[in-house]
């Protein structure tokens, strides 16, 4: 699997940030770090991207095991992407604001489950 944060190393794609639904994000792979016992979950990484011939975006996170069958983002605001999004004045927006606009994106992807099969478990 390529590393999730390889992302950091793309190439930085320009994009309106209202224009972020329309990104088509599929698995590129995911990662697991550590495999859980009863005092350490389990976690790891997952890496999502849009790739065509003008562009290759991708948005990657940590996540963590909460409970038995249960996965969540490690941490919300933490996710790593090379979109560079735009507001409507055509500024570049903070980290924070790309994290707020790019969640509802995120939450439409299967994840979780791809996580699960990375985890050998059924979904």
């Amino acid at each position: 699997m390529t590393p999730a944060w390889i992302v950091y190393s793309w190439t930085p794609v320009l994009w309106q940030a209202a224009s972020a639904p329309q990104l088509h994000l599929v698995h590129l792979g995911t990662r697991v770090l550590t495999f859980g016992d009863d005092d350490c979950p389990c976690s790891g990484q997952t890496l999502w991207g849009d790739q065509n011939e003008r562009h290759a975006a991708g948005v990657a996170w940590d996540w963590i095991e909460v409970r038995h069958g249960v996965v969540a983002m490690s941490d919300p605001l933490g996710m790593i992407t090379n979109l560079r999004l735009l507001d409507a004045q055509g500024d570049v927006m903070t980290q924070t604001q790309v994290a707020v606009h790019l969640h509802p994106l995120v939450h439409g992807l299967p994840w979780q489950t791809e996580v699960q099969r990375a985890l050998g478990k059924p979904s």
